[in-house]
């Protein structure tokens, strides 16, 4: 289980930066401030993020004991609940390449989310 650490705000930018980056051009996405970091949404919907120095991915629960497996991984665990389907990633062992890949493996699972309804 990753441990949470307060970092630098410009740490935390830097890593918005590289997904801003890796999902410029996309319909539907937007950002919001959580789990004290940046989000990347899709439809409202919650794609991947930052924070304690971590990316954060949206893998959803089929594919979260695949994605724990893979380099860098780590299972999310909120107030000591582990949080099936959302995993924390090292960004040291997450290059362009490997960022497509979760983001790929993100986009497939939130894509079939149904947009969530304005409150």
């Amino acid at each position: 289980m990753a441990k949470w650490r307060k970092v630098a705000p410009e740490e935390k930018q830097k890593l918005a930066e590289r997904l801003r980056a890796a999902l410029a051009g996309r319909r539907g996405v937007t950002e919001k401030k959580m789990f004290g970091g940046i989000c990347f949404l899709l439809r409202d919907n919650m794609l991947c993020g930052t924070g304690s120095g971590n990316f954060l991915f949206r893998v959803g629960k089929e594919a979260h004991a695949a994605a724990v497996k893979r380099r860098g991984a780590k299972a999310m665990v909120h107030n000591g609940r582990r949080m099936e389907g959302f995993i924390w990633v090292d960004p040291a062992a997450c290059d362009a390449r490997s960022l497509r890949s979760w983001l790929g493996l993100t986009l497939h699972y939130v894509g079939t989310l149904p947009p969530k309804k304005q409150r």
